[in-house]
Formats: C-alpha cells, sequence, structure tokens
C-alpha cells in the first residue's frame, strides 16, 4: 500500500487550502481598511478635531471616528467580496427575496458585533501604545493585532455557511 493520501483526505487539504483565499480576501479589504482608517484619523486629528484635540495629545475622538467609518468600508467589502458566495448560497438556498434594507442592517449589525472585540481591542492598544510611538505607528500594529479576531469571528457569526440572511 503507497503512503499516498486518500480522495478524502485530498479533498480535505483542497478545502482546506481554498479556505486561505478567503483570508487573504479578508486582508486585503482590512489592507483598504488600514487606509482608510489612517486617513480618516489623520485628516480628523490634524484638522477635524483640532480643537478638542492638539496634534500632540491623545486622538480620542478622531479614532473613534476613523475606526467607524473603516468599519463600515469593511463590511461593505466583505459582504460584496470575501463572503459573497455564502450570501448568494443562502439566498439560493431559501428561494426568497430578502427584503434588503432589513438584511444589510442586520448583517451590518451583526458584523459589529462580531468585530467588537478587534474594536475594542484596536481602539485601547492604539491608545496604550501612544504612550511609546507615533499615533499613526501605533494604530497600524493594532489594526493587524485585532485582524484575527475579525475574521474569525465574522467567520462565524456575520457570514457563516448555511444560516439563511
Amino acid at each position: 500500500m503507497s503512503g499516498s493520501p486518500s480522495w478524502q483526505q485530498r479533498l480535505f487539504l483542497l478545502v482546506e487550502w481554498l479556505k486561505g483565499f478567503r483570508y487573504i480576501k479578508f486582508g486585503m479589504v482590512g489592507a483598504s481598511g488600514t487606509v482608510v482608517n489612517l486617513v480618516v484619523l489623520y485628516t480628523a486629528h490634524e484638522y477635524l478635531f483640532r480643537a478638542i484635540e492638539s496634534p500632540g495629545s491623545k486622538p480620542y475622538a478622531s479614532l473613534a471616528l476613523a475606526i467607524a467609518v473603516a468599519t463600515v468600508n469593511n463590511f461593505s467589502w466583505n459582504r460584496l467580496w470575501t463572503w459573497a458566495d455564502r450570501l448568494h448560497q443562502n439566498d439560493e438556498r431559501t428561494s426568497k427575496k430578502p427584503q434588503a434594507r432589513g438584511v444589510l442592517l442586520r448583517q451590518f449589525g451583526l458584523y459589529t458585533l462580531a468585530s467588537w472585540f478587534g474594536i475594542a481591542l484596536q481602539y485601547g492598544l492604539t491608545l496604550w501604545l501612544t504612550n511609546f510611538l507615533h499615533y499613526m505607528l501605533a494604530n497600524v500594529i493594532a489594526i493587524v493585532i485585532a485582524s484575527v479576531s475579525n475574521y474569525l469571528a465574522n467567520d462565524r457569526l456575520t457570514f457563516r455557511q448555511g444560516s439563511p440572511r
């Protein structure tokens, strides 16, 4: 008997390999969200909220705004691209045309709920790291750390396979 894997093992390995592409898509969406986050953070901290946040102070309000705008960006692209296959499968399975606005709001609520830990982690880490680093670099480091929990939570909650939306 040869040491080659069975067809079931090969299939399992192929499925696991293909799952990696979803994480790559998630990472690309996250990269675009990082750019959005940094642009909003810089613009808000240096210009929009200048009266309440001097350039040398911690970016409390501008960070909250940056995270909110990036969350909407990431939700939109993850829904349209990263997990689009699951949404189409779920629509076909239910054979109904869902109410678009209600479905979208429900998914956004689930996305935000699933991302709350990552958002809190990003916010807290950024503020803590600003004690040691420039606020922009602190924010990038916090985003990278929080991204893993965001992927896992959204893969299992917001866009889980087999649940109708």
